[in-house]
Parts: C-alpha cells; sequence; structure tokens
C-alpha cells in the first residue's frame, strides 16, 4: 500500500501530460465560445432611443445594403474603452457602418463618453435593463457581431476589438462578405 503513495505524483503528472497533449493535437481554443446564432438572422430586438442620435431598429440595419456590425458597450466598461479606437478608425477610414447598443447604462454617462471620444456608429439604441440583448447570447461587454447584407448574423466576436483583431479578423471577414 505504501508502494501506491509513492507513485501518486508519476500519475498525476502523466494524467497532466495526456490532458495537455490532447489540448494541443486537437487545436481546440479554450477561449472561443460557440454562438448559436452565426448563420441566422438578427433577431428582433426593441432599443430605446439615445437622446437625439439615430435609434437603431431592424429597417435601418437592413437599408445598409453592405455589412455591418452591431457592437454592444457600457460607459462602465473599460475594454469598451480600448476599443473605442479601434470603432472609431474603422468608421472613419474603412467606411464601416457600426450599429451600437448600450447595455445597462445610465444614458448621461453615455452620451458623455461618446462627446468625449467620438461617436463610431451610424445609430444607437439603449437596452436599460439588458432584457433586449438576451436573445444576441450576450456574454458580458463588449461584443461585436458581423452582420451581412441580408441581416444573417457571420461572427461574433467576444471582448474588446484591439488592432489586431480589427486588422486580421474583423475587416478580412468583412470584405470576404462584400466579395461573395
Amino acid at each position: 500500500m505504501r508502494k501506491i503513495y509513492l507513485y501518486l505524483p508519476l500519475i498525476f503528472f502523466f494524467i497532466l501530460v495526456i490532458f495537455f497533449a490532447r489540448q494541443l493535437i486537437l487545436d481546440e481554443n479554450p477561449s472561443k465560445l460557440p454562438s448559436v446564432l452565426i448563420d441566422k438572422s438578427f433577431p428582433p430586438i426593441k432599443l430605446n432611443q439615445l437622446s437625439s442620435y439615430k435609434l437603431f431598429n431592424a429597417k435601418n440595419l437592413l437599408s445598409s445594403g453592405d455589412p455591418s456590425l452591431v457592437n454592444i458597450w457600457s460607459s462602465w466598461c473599460a475594454p469598451c474603452q480600448i476599443e473605442h479606437e479601434f470603432l472609431m478608425k474603422m468608421s472613419l477610414e474603412h467606411n464601416v457602418k457600426i450599429f451600437g447598443i448600450n447595455y445597462k447604462d445610465d444614458n448621461k454617462d453615455a452620451i458623455e463618453v461618446l462627446k468625449l471620444n467620438g461617436n463610431p456608429f451610424y445609430a444607437i439604441g439603449t437596452d436599460e435593463d439588458g432584457t433586449q440583448v438576451i436573445n444576441l447570447g450576450l456574454y458580458g461587454v463588449p461584443e461585436t457581431f458581423i452582420i451581412d447584407a441580408n441581416g444573417n448574423i457571420r461572427y461574433k466576436h467576444i471582448g474588446p476589438i484591439l488592432e489586431y483583431d480589427m486588422n486580421n479578423i474583423i475587416l478580412p471577414i468583412l470584405n470576404k462578405i462584400k466579395r461573395e
């Protein structure tokens, strides 16, 4: 019985080796969260207007004729503040139409952020209590969806869009959808 205790660390080591080898072989990304909404229509949501900004609704989402982004953000969200620079860059330099959903936020704070940092959004809606974005399967803010010209969700990005994400994920997907 005492010999078994001597081999326990070795047994645990081999279990860990097998676990990590499996992760490497299967090339699974543990940070990638699947979405059941991919290739499905953007679900109907009813948002409130944020001050005098154009209201985001299904009609103006489909009217663009090009792929667009739907970004869920809040003024209290630090990663949202980090990604704001790249949303501005996509909106101004790459002519990407971005729709914003302001999530569980104080309207005054949201307006202040847009006044200070610029407004990358073509239209914005607010979801003060968070009930409307439930249909989008929100994990947390920020999250961004790429929507094709037909209103179908083609990609879901969880977390802030940084320069790498913008250049190597978001813009290439948008360009691919435009070519289709």
